[in-house]
């Protein structure tokens, strides 16, 4: 997560902010100096997001970090080019059929990934999207009525069936699933 990245801050059921990190970052150290709990959220996967709320709020801000990738150890390939060399396991039969391709192993082997990503990116949109609003479920309703049966309804994918169960869930808590779980329910659905 980048300071340029997107979250939502939670103080219990109730939705204290959403937006760039560095702006909910400084909700979440006001609610916490008043001693709320806080759980912050990614908005994009929905994984927590740890801050460090100690100090002034400039101190907080200072310690937002600023690119998503630390900088990688430099090794074999093309670094300026995004290339890291890695190791790959195949067999025999595998590696004989991939040099005879024209352009060789590795030309082969980026041309076949790309392939194989262009035809799952609807199941990977779907899936990464169910995975988001499940795991802020689990977080934040997974002991509220309803959570398994919704769960259930998210995964079938049923959104009249999550908009009723999720119907009884506080309002923020309620609001955010459902807009996590819209992406899902959009995504392509073809296996």
């Amino acid at each position: 997560m980048t300071t340029d990245s997107t979250c939502t801050a939670f103080q219990g059921a109730r939705r204290i902010a959403s937006g760039p990190l560095a702006e909910v970052a400084l909700a979440a150290k006001r609610a916490a100096d008043r001693g709320d709990a806080i759980l912050v959220f990614d908005d994009a996967t929905s994984r927590p997001v740890e801050l460090d709320l100690r100090g002034s709020e400039a101190e907080v801000l200072a310690r937002l970090p600023a690119s998503a990738e630390p900088d990688a150890p430099r090794g074999p390939g093309r670094p300026k080019l995004g290339v890291v060399a890695r190791e790959v396991t195949l067999l025999p039969r595998h590696w004989d059929w991939l040099a005879g391709q024209p352009g060789g192993a590795s030309v082969t082997l980026r041309r076949l990934v790309e392939e194989a990503r262009r035809a799952g990116e609807g199941r990977d949109r779907l899936r990464q999207a169910q995975e988001a609003a499940y795991r802020f479920m689990a977080a934040m309703a997974g002991d509220r009525p309803g959570f398994e049966e919704a769960a259930r309804a998210l995964f079938a994918p049923d959104r009249d069936r999550f908009a009723a169960l999720t119907e009884a869930w506080p309002d923020d808590i309620r609001d955010h699933a459902r807009r996590l779980a819209a992406a899902a329910f959009d995504a392509p659905h073809s296996a």
